[in-house]
């Protein structure tokens, strides 16, 4: 199911803060965004072997999310692999861990979200698992659930609640374009919004 984007921030709004992935992943290109069904694979510290197996279960529009333990060390992905991910219909790629071949991999205009760079490649020892629960950080992901990444982060969204997660961020985009027309209208209305909401 292809979902549109919406900002992080309203998403996190309409699921009470929840499924925030901190953990200093981070987009690659500022002007990326990500939203999509994930695809998980779990990896072994160093290991890169079962990304590739990925590549080929994958749904067009699906997005990788790789458990990669937060290592630092071995790249999940250079840029010959982000672009096979491209190729095949992958949206983007969310990974705790990193990527190597930066300026390449930013030339591809293919949203990635990492934790950083490295120039050590990955290994192919096995032990990988493709489609199966992960953790980024303290957030627990299944395949099938979905995610939004933006230059504010990454928020995952339970498959079970996206729906109602979506009316209510829709809701709340609502509301607040409506709240800065009338507050940020001038100078008076801008006063009495203050004195409004910080009275005791």
């Amino acid at each position: 199911m292809k979902i549109n984007y919406y900002p992080t921030t309203a998403i996190s709004d309409g699921q009470n803060g929840e499924g925030f992935v901190g953990h200093g992943i981070q987009v690659i290109r500022d002007d990326l965004v990500l939203a999509g069904k994930v695809i998980t694979v779990q990896l072994p510290v160093g290991e890169n072997g079962a990304v590739l197996e990925a590549l080929l279960l994958a749904e067009e529009g699906d997005v990788l999310v790789v458990d990669a333990r937060g290592d630092c060390n071995r790249a999940v992905a250079g840029d010959f692999v982000i672009s096979m991910m491209q190729k095949v219909g992958i949206a983007g790629l969310i990974v705790n861990g990193v990527i190597r071949d930066l300026e390449a991999v930013r030339s591809l205009d293919f949203p990635v979200f990492c934790k950083g760079t490295t120039v050590v490649a990955g290994v192919k020892n096995g032990g990988g698992k493709v489609n199966v629960p992960v953790s980024l950080g303290a957030v627990s992901i299944s395949p099938g659930d979905y995610v939004f990444a933006d230059l504010d982060g990454v928020i995952v969204v339970p498959k079970a609640n996206l729906e109602e997660v979506l009316v209510k961020t829709k809701q709340k985009i609502v509301s607040d374009e409506k709240r800065e027309k009338e507050v940020l209208r001038d100078q008076a209305s801008t006063i009495a919004y203050l004195q409004k909401v910080t009275q005791k």
